[in-house]
């Protein structure tokens, strides 16, 4: 199954105000996604969401009441209606605390398997700060007790170390982070059993440091709208149950199948740089320029490849023998953008093609990872078939994202080449 812990409610700052759980539902089935947290649990009114919205299902998992349900099934495609989802309680916490006479920026996801156990941590956390203010609470709470605060709440409770490497907000950030998970976390490490890598970085980078060697790698949307919902993901081998999809992230056993990843060079953290002075640089360029910005004379924002290669003990090129599976995806209103030759997803050309493709092909995971090219060429879809087979064997052409500025992965070199392609199929443009 497909399963994405780390996403927002519409009371999170800076959130689509239609990231409520009918929409998740939603846009959760057209994507492909099998179990999806339900994100910002402590905020009061978003639990009350929750609790009128959702029943229990299978074990620690909730579904949409039925009546609700019914109603949104109705108007879907029957390619991807029966899709099966289940909710699973998350929430992301932004802890802000000094350690070691250094101010620490840390996000951490929070995993609970039932209504009460939300209950006790809320009422733990509302003594703390303010948990009105905003979905993602920030909080003057070291994260080693947050920790704490969940494993008393219930040991069946999990905490992800979220993004990692997001220079600002997180465990190894360039700017307040740590250099380990011990440092990080003290006399509770050893309770650490994943981190997430963040959009920025995938797996192989994360496996140059011999630290998280027995860690799980896992990966998430960190959605702040409902069609960015999967844009990285979980593939887990169990039935639709709490305990065993914890366990197979904490044990990382063969259930922990792999990860869907952005490719991490389009994440807005990749390379390092300055967004007000377009400058962006490599690490080695940035060794060049001794760190500081060309521009401005300012010192330059570090990305994540640059703090992995500070942390790393093992070259850039390490793969280990024995690895999870890592698919790279490009979303497909992206690929569909490309395509056609406009800019924004949300386009009316972008979303009239989408809904075809989903509608003839199934769900936009199927399309992307499973359906044959030839399927999706004989379905009308000639150039997006082309498409799709140069993602999956990732022929790309990359522009690194950098200071929170996003980068560009590009199927076709340029529009002549686009052009090209679709001249050979006999299509005008």
């Amino acid at each position: 199954m497909i399963v994405d812990l780390h996403l927002h409610s519409h009371f999170s700052r800076a959130t689509s105000s239609s990231m409520d759980l009918k929409h998740m539902y939603q846009w959760a089935k057209l994507k492909g996604i099998n179990v999806l947290g339900t994100g910002d649990f402590t905020h009061p009114e978003w639990f009350e969401e929750i609790q009128q919205n959702l029943q229990p299902a299978e074990n620690g998992l909730y579904q949409l009441k039925p009546k609700i349900a019914q109603k949104i099934d109705k108007e879907m495609p029957a390619s991807y209606r029966s899709n099966k989802l289940r909710f699973i309680l998350t929430v992301e916490i932004s802890n802000i605390y000094s350690r070691g006479g250094q101010v620490r920026k840390l996000h951490n996801v929070v995993i609970a398997p039932d209504l009460k156990t939300v209950s006790k941590i809320n009422a733990k956390l509302d003594e703390i700060g303010n948990l009105q203010a905003d979905g993602r609470p920030i909080l003057g709470l070291d994260s080693e007790e947050l920790l704490k605060i969940v494993l008393n709440a219930d040991k069946r409770a999990m905490l992800i170390p979220a993004h990692i490497w997001t220079p600002w907000f997180a465990m190894f950030g360039s700017k307040s982070g740590f250099d380990s998970i011990k440092e990080a976390f003290g006399d509770l490490a050893s309770e650490i059993k994943a981190i997430e890598t963040g959009l920025s970085s995938d797996p192989f980078m994360n496996w140059r440091l011999s630290q998280l060697d027995n860690v799980t790698l896992v990966s998430n949307s960190d959605a702040h709208s409902p069609y960015k919902l999967g844009r990285e993901a979980n593939i887990i081998d169990v039935d639709y149950d709490y305990d065993q999809i914890i366990e197979a992230i904490r044990t990382n056993d063969d259930r922990f199948v792999g990860t869907i990843e952005f490719f991490p060079q389009e994440g807005k953290y990749h390379y390092d740089g300055h967004r007000k002075c377009d400058v962006c640089f490599s690490p080695k360029e940035t060794h060049q320029h001794k760190g500081i910005c060309p521009k401005c004379g300012k010192p330059l924002v570090l990305g994540v490849d640059y703090r992995i290669d500070q942390l790393a003990d093992r070259p850039a090129d390490y793969k280990p023998k024995k690895h999870k599976k890592v698919e790279y995806i490009i979303p497909l209103p992206e690929i569909i953008a490309e395509v056609e030759g406009v800019k924004g997803t949300r386009t009316k050309t972008v979303q009239t093609k989408f809904k075809k493709m989903l509608e003839s092909l199934g769900d936009e995971f199927s399309i992307l990872r499973q359906t044959p090219v030839a399927e999706i060429e004989e379905a009308g879809f000639p150039v997006m078939a082309e498409a799709i087979k140069r993602m999956r064997s990732r022929q790309i052409h990359i522009q690194p994202g950098y200071d929170g500025v996003y980068g560009e992965i590009k199927l076709f070199a340029n529009k002549d080449e686009l052009d090209k392609f679709k001249g050979q199929l006999g299509l005008g443009f």
